[in-house]
């Protein structure tokens, strides 16, 4: 059985699970953003069957999140990189490892540290702010068609 597909709904939450909404998926997105490129980097850090991994790498590039790469004989070796659509993930794995850290281990427990490798410091917790910098919450938000009539959430 196929995982559900959002295709028909008008949601950019949906649409971005129809691109990056397995988990094996964005562990490799991860492990991209680690410093992962070939076939093998991926096999081994995420254990996933070779077979699965060749479907999410291929939709990796089919949308747009990576672009394969020639690299020594062509056609025979090829890396995985992030484009910078695929980059642009990068706060939204930031906000599942704080989850995780906060809500799965408890953050004394956590079993790394994320930091900023230019000056040491840890990363501030991810946060949504409106234009002023003023963080908001699910509470503070609603939606609205580009003509300015309001909608359902979503």
């Amino acid at each position: 059985m196929g995982r559900k597909r959002f295709d028909e709904m008008s949601c950019a939450i949906a649409q971005t699970l129809n691109q990056v909404g397995d988990w094996w998926t964005l562990l490799i997105v991860r492990d991209a953003m680690k410093g992962a490129r070939r076939f093998s980097d991926f096999h081994e850090s995420t254990g996933i069957a070779k077979n699965i991994l060749t479907d999410r790498l291929n939709k990796l590039v089919e949308n747009g999140i990576m672009v394969r790469e020639e690299v020594g004989v062509r056609g025979q070796r090829q890396e995985y990189v992030l484009t910078e659509r695929g980059e642009a993930l990068f706060p939204i794995l930031m906000a599942m490892q704080q989850w995780g850290d906060k809500w799965i281990y408890g953050e004394a427990d956590a079993p790394v540290e994320m930091y900023d490798t230019r000056t040491g410091d840890p990363l501030a917790p991810i946060q949504v702010a409106n234009h002023r910098g003023e963080e908001v919450t699910h509470r503070d938000v609603a939606t609205r068609d580009k003509s300015g009539k309001m909608r359902e959430a979503g």
